[in-house]
């Protein structure tokens, strides 16, 4: 029996009770190899104790002071330090709490934007299928993820959608992968044209799509014609890298690897590593001189934005993935973990594609191989592999719904990024032997 409202209600949850490393121990002292940090978030593992110390001395000297009155010295130099990293002409740093804090703040920042230089008319976001954003009711909106929205749909505010950048689904046999690209962004221009360009606000896109549709990379020039085509009509690029971003991918931030700048980038999960609550909206400095020029005040807030003990944690673990040089490993073990993958289960009947950058991968299961033909949705492909990775002490990330929101298996994986290679070995040979239990289940 237990009071907390559990978001799986009828679940027998373990309880967790220690970290160590990249593993996590419930109280019958078994031990869970953290595959995909949680939802991506847990980029340090679960016990540093540099960033705990961090958080220890925060609170001893200062846990919280309210953003109207005061600012802090964490905050600040953690500011400093994103706006160091973060793509060219983006200069200032809005806290929160997580993610869809970070977007419901980068969609009002847009639209503010706009009126802060008389261009009131901007009203619409646009964004893609199969893509998710926040639950929050704007970033809901916007948002392509249907199971998520369609309870709510009464309630959210006009949201326009275009086609997923899902080479392994759309692309056709006789383009190149730079054509489909091109092919798919140009959605976007035909979309502006037919809601009007004086009336869009923003594109709303993930660099890397998470968790709805099993982590999808754009291709090669996807995101420069993306780019191009927001100047054209001066709509602002809003880039979600609540999940790929800070390092996820092998780089701090994701679209790094596209070689383009956002308008508006938003981060949290591997901000702050799990070790305290916290997202940020990132601006270009030219929609701030707008703000600062204009009304002088952003129409927006919550109270523990900028919360002192959460921006010293990630100073912390954003510190030590520097002092350690930690991308590298990112990288090294991203390919490693591809090349595990695909000696495992690259030629599986069932597995249809195994993508992703980093320590962000993807697989996408099928019923056939040769069509991509999905399993039926009533089978729960996907929710039998985590009871089955979860019973073997593999904790991975798997979701429904990948191609439509209603057909498709896949599994997400984003384990931390101090993963060593016998931990991804064991990793690897866990969930294979988890999809196995699995598909024995179904077929």
């Amino acid at each position: 029996m237990t009071h907390v409202f559990q978001r799986q209600i009828l679940a027998d949850m373990p309880r967790a009770v220690k970290g160590d490393g990249i593993y996590i121990i419930d109280a019958d002292g078994k031990r869970y190899l953290d595959g995909s940090g949680g939802a991506a978030v847990s980029c340090l593992g679960h016990s540093d104790p540099d960033v705990i110390h961090a958080i220890k001395d925060q609170v001893d000297a200062l846990p919280f002071a309210h953003t109207s009155f005061f600012t802090s010295a964490p905050a600040e130099e953690l500011a400093d330090l994103l706006i160091s990293l973060a793509p060219e002409g983006i200069e200032k740093v809005y806290f929160l709490s997580g993610g869809s804090e970070a977007v419901e703040a980068a969609l009002k920042m847009a639209r503010q934007y706009f009126v802060e230089i008389g261009e009131n008319d901007r009203t619409r976001f646009i964004a893609r299928r199969q893509s998710y954003h926040g639950n929050t009711l704007g970033a809901l909106s916007v948002g392509g993820n249907m199971w998520r929205r369609e309870p709510f749909e009464a309630m959210l505010m006009e949201g326009h959608h275009i086609a997923p950048c899902y080479a392994y689904r759309d692309m056709q046999g006789s383009e190149s992968e730079e054509e489909y690209g091109l092919r798919v962004a140009d959605e976007l221009d035909a979309e502006i044209q037919r809601l009007g360009p004086e009336t869009v606000v923003a594109f709303v896109a993930e660099t890397v799509v998470g968790a709805t549709a099993g982590v999808l990379p754009p291709v090669k020039g996807y995101f420069k014609r993306i780019r191009e085509i927001c100047d054209r009509y001066g709509v602002l690029l809003i880039l979600d890298e609540v999940m790929c971003g800070m390092g996820r991918t092998g780089t701090t931030f994701a679209s790094e690897q596209d070689g383009i700048a956002p308008d508006i980038v938003t981060v949290a999960k591997g901000l702050g590593g799990g070790y305290q609550p916290i997202g940020a909206t990132l601006v270009s400095g030219k929609m701030f001189e707008a703000f600062q020029g204009g009304s002088g005040f952003f129409q927006h807030g919550h109270t523990y934005m900028g919360h002192p003990t959460a921006s010293a944690a990630a100073l912390a673990v954003q510190k030590k993935i520097q002092s350690r040089d930690l991308l590298s490993n990112v990288r090294q073990q991203g390919d490693f973990l591809e090349q595990c993958l695909l000696e495992r289960l690259g030629n599986h009947a069932h597995v249809g594609d195994i993508r992703g950058r980093g320590l962000f991968r993807g697989i996408e299961l099928v019923a056939e191989r040769a069509s991509k033909e999905p399993f039926d949705p009533g089978l729960k492909v996907h929710a039998l592999i985590k009871k089955h990775a979860m019973k073997r002490g593999l904790i991975c990330y798997p979701g429904g719904g990948t191609i439509d929101g209603v057909r498709g298996d896949h599994v997400l994986l984003a384990p931390p990024f101090i993963i060593e290679e016998p931990q991804v070995r064991e990793l690897v040979d866990i969930l294979g032997d988890a999809i196995e239990a699995a598909l024995e289940e179904v077929l």
